[in-house]
Formats: structure tokens, sequence, C-alpha cells
């Protein structure tokens, strides 16, 4: 499997539902809001101006609430949905301004997606929905089914290869639906709300499947949701829409020490800090303690807090990713910020800008 090398460069894109959709884009440049244009023109507003790098090989996470246009925007990315202005760009090539032909060869070579109501034929096996993909390319039956039978492996569903999707559960359909995604080796791989119609437990357990193949295949991965802690759960970067427009992105650690705005605010209130926020942000730089714990500078505060418990200690020195030494946190300072922002001290920047 091939790791992703090309990033998603979105520039300047507009989506304006309606029959003159490319005639109003200047009045929403102008400052005209989505309900304004509704209002005196009948037009829905889907994305005002997005701008957004992806990065090739990490997952992205796309979140806001229903109607913000995350799931607009994620089919721009394969074309699903016509732009009415902007640019789409990777590897150099405007999808945009893809020919049919072009388009068709993205999508089938370097695209995959996952739906959240699982989207596999009810009369084919499983195998039969994991390779569909692969005999559309015009792939051999003796590779194809090679494929299909390795990935339906990798997602855990080994011996249920002849099965219908009626006889699995949910989740075990989500992973039908992951494994179909993968076979192709697709280097973007868009998953839309892929989890939200799972149980809890399920959900969960789909999120650490995501993550494992991940650290593995390092794919592209474009992940809408509505739920903030997937989305800190699964996200390298995190960007937030409310109507139509990217409110902040950054990491989640970033959004989480930093909200932009009492919008953001509300998503982050009752956070787990202490699942989110690293030593990074509460490190004294320079010192060094006495004790015999000694922690990465991407250590979370939670796992920081348990490592100095467990060893008696209210002290722990750090270290960046070639093991120097960079200071120190203590056990009350960790502890403090994991509770609520503490500001008896300031925030270190670097936590911001990592």
């Amino acid at each position: 499997m091939a790791e992703a090398i090309h990033d998603i460069q979105i520039n300047h894109l507009y989506k304006i539902f309606g029959p003159n959709g490319a005639s109003h884009v200047d009045k929403v440049k102008a400052g005209m809001t989505k309900d304004e244009l509704k209002a005196k023109y009948n037009h829905v507003l889907g994305l005002d101006d997005i701008n957004l790098t992806i990065p090739a090989g990490r997952i992205q996470v796309v979140m806001g609430l229903s109607g913000s246009g995350k799931s607009t925007l994620i089919r721009h990315i394969n074309r699903l949905i016509e732009p009415t202005a902007g640019e789409v760009v990777f590897d150099g090539q405007d999808i945009v301004q893809m020919s049919e032909r072009e388009l068709l060869q993205f999508r089938r070579e370097k695209t995959g997606m996952v739906f959240q109501k699982f989207a596999l034929f009810p009369h084919r096996t499983v195998l039969e929905n994991t390779i569909y993909g692969l005999k559309l390319r015009g792939v051999s039956d003796k590779e194809a089914i090679e494929r299909g039978r390795r990935w339906i492996s990798r997602v855990g569903l080994d011996g249920f290869e002849e099965s219908y999707p009626n006889q699995l559960s949910g989740g075990m359909q989500q992973r039908v639906g992951l494994a179909r995604a993968l076979t192709n080796d697709p280097e973007i791989l868009l998953m839309d709300e892929a989890f939200s119609a799972l149980d809890p437990l399920i959900r969960t357990d789909m999120q650490s499947v995501l993550l494992d193949l991940q650290a593995e295949l390092r794919k592209t991965i474009i992940f809408i949701t509505h739920d903030l802690d997937e989305a800190l759960r699964l996200g390298d970067k995190i960007a937030i829409l409310r109507d139509g427009r990217i409110i902040q992105q950054g990491t989640g650690e970033q959004i989480v020490l930093r909200p932009a705005d009492d919008y953001i605010s509300s998503f982050v209130r009752d956070v787990k800090r202490g699942n989110v926020i690293t030593v990074r942000t509460i490190l004294r730089k320079g010192q060094r303690a006495e004790t015999p714990v000694t922690v990465p500078v991407t250590t979370l505060l939670e796992e920081a807090a348990r490592a100095m418990t467990n060893a008696e200690t209210n002290r722990a020195n750090v270290v960046d990713s070639q093991g120097q030494h960079i200071g120190m946190v203590t056990l009350s300072k960790t502890v403090a910020e994991m509770i609520a922002p503490d500001d008896s001290e300031e925030v270190n920047p670097d936590a911001l800008t990592a």
C-alpha cells in the first residue's frame, strides 16, 4: 500500500445552491450573510470562502452542527458536488477543472469513500462488495479476490467472506465499507459521518480500527463528524464550520486551549482536558527536577499525572523527540490544567503553534 504524498489545497471555495449561484458570489464576498441570501434571492449559501490545507498522510477532521456545510465540503473533494467558485488542488491539478474522463480516473484511483449508511449492495457477499471497485477498474478476478480477502482479514472479518450484509451487525457492515475503500489503495479516504450510526461501544471500536490502520498506511483521511470527542481522538487537524465558514482550525490541543469565539467555547466546554492537552502546554522550559519520572513532550496531562502519582513524586522531567531534556512539569500544575484553564501562569506558546 502506497502512503499519501500529496497535500490537498482548497482555495477560496464557494458553493451557493440555486439556479443562479454564480451571479451571487460577489455579493457573498462583499459580506452578504447566509440568511440575507436566502431571504432576498432564495439561494442557499453552502460554503463561504473555504481555505484549507489538508496535509498528506494525516487525518483532517471537519466538524460542525447540522447545516454547517461539512458534508458539502467533503463532496467537493471528489466533485460529487460542483463548486460555484474556487479551487481544490491535488498533485498540481485543480479537481474543479478536470474533464469528465480525468475526474472518473481520479475518483477510481485516488479516492475511496466510506458512508454513514454503509452503502453495501444487499445482494452481494462481503467479498463481492469489497472487490466491487477493483472489478470496475478491470483488475483480474484472481488479484481482486486476493486483495479483497487480505483487507477483509485486516479489518477483522475473517470467515465472513461469503456472508451477506443483512447477516452482519452495523459495526461489521462498516468494516466491510472500510475494507472496500482500502482495497482500491486510494491516496485519499473520504469518511462522511462514517461511525455516526453505530452504537457508542462499536463506534469507539471502529475509531480504534481506523487509528491502527492509519498508523500503518498513512493515508490522507478527511473525516466528517458532529462529535467533538470523536474529532479530538481522530484528528491530526480539526476544522470547525458554522454557516459554511471555517470558524477555527488547528490541532485539538490548540482549539481546546484557545477557542476562537463563544461558538467554539460551547463545543469544548465539557472536554476532558487531560485527554487532549499535552505537557508542552505547562512546560517550565530549561528547569530540571530530581525525579525518577521522565516523559516525552507529547505526553497527555492525564498520562503525566498518572506517571507522577504512581512514582509517588510531584515532578517530572520532559524530553523532546530526540530524548533531549527541555524542561519539567509539576503534578499540581498538571492537575490544575486538567480540571480547568489555569491562568496563574502563561500557556507555553509552543503548544499553540506545534
